[in-house]
């Protein structure tokens, strides 16, 4: 349930969906935690912990954007920003066989079809291209908790063209982590990265981000395919 302390600030952020993200927090704390996608004692927190944080991430994020949410997991952030900005057109991308199923469930039972779509394989593969598909390109990539600052950015990075951003949810650590990897993101085509606060005034703590401009844009190899079954490398749309 939603905490009446977090009423406020909820209503703020997904608007006239509030009703779709609370069914999407029944989800996480359900079918979620069942299939090892969140911890069970997460389910207290899912809203300060998952959909506030996340959500707040949609003030970085530019009108009718282009969104590729990388090592979705559970959907988070993507789905969370789908749901906020009903503007925003959504891929969760993901390779393993198990999260991507709740995805799409997750997409199917919200009702999301039509601006959510779930891409089963590694960010490398969607930029190359693989299996068949076109190189994908995004506005704004978005990832959480997936990787240091150097490594995401080689995955992220060449899926947006020149001028688009990647907007990394980074913890208390993301000034040290700026520090140690802004050469490596330059030597990537990315510029230098920035460190934001989102959602002051409206969660506590904000969510931290570090958003990079992709300003020389590099050519990416085809990607071989992922060992990941018959539908590895490929969108999946339900």
């Amino acid at each position: 349930m939603l905490p009446p302390s977090l009423a406020g600030s909820a209503a703020t952020l997904f608007a006239d969906r509030l009703d779709l993200a609370a069914a999407y927090a029944e989800l996480l704390v359900t079918d979620g935690v069942v299939r090892g996608l969140i911890g069970p004692r997460e389910a207290p927190r899912i809203w300060d912990r998952h959909l506030l944080n996340c959500a707040v991430v949609a003030e970085r994020i530019p009108a009718e954007a282009v969104v590729f949410d990388v090592g979705s997991g559970a959907g988070l952030p993507g789905l969370v920003l789908a749901i906020a900005r009903p503007d925003l057109t959504v891929t969760l991308i993901e390779p393993l066989a198990r999260r991507t199923a709740f995805l799409i469930e997750a997409v199917q039972h919200l009702g999301l079809t039509r601006q959510v779509r779930v891409f089963r394989g590694r960010a490398e593969e969607a930029a190359a291209g693989a299996a068949g598909t076109e190189p994908m390109r995004a506005d704004v990539v978005t990832a959480r908790a997936v990787a240091p600052l150097d490594r995401l950015s080689a995955w992220c990075l060449p899926l947006v063209g020149q001028g688009g951003r990647l907007v990394a949810m980074k913890g208390a650590s993301a000034a040290e982590e700026i520090a140690e990897h802004a050469e490596a993101v330059q030597r990537l085509g990315g510029g230098v990265p920035e460190l934001h606060r989102c959602g002051i005034g409206l969660i506590d703590p904000p969510t931290t981000v570090v958003e990079i401009v992709q300003e020389r844009a590099r050519a990416t190899r085809p990607a071989r395919r992922a060992r990941t079954g018959r539908r590895g490398g490929r969108a999946a749309r339900r």
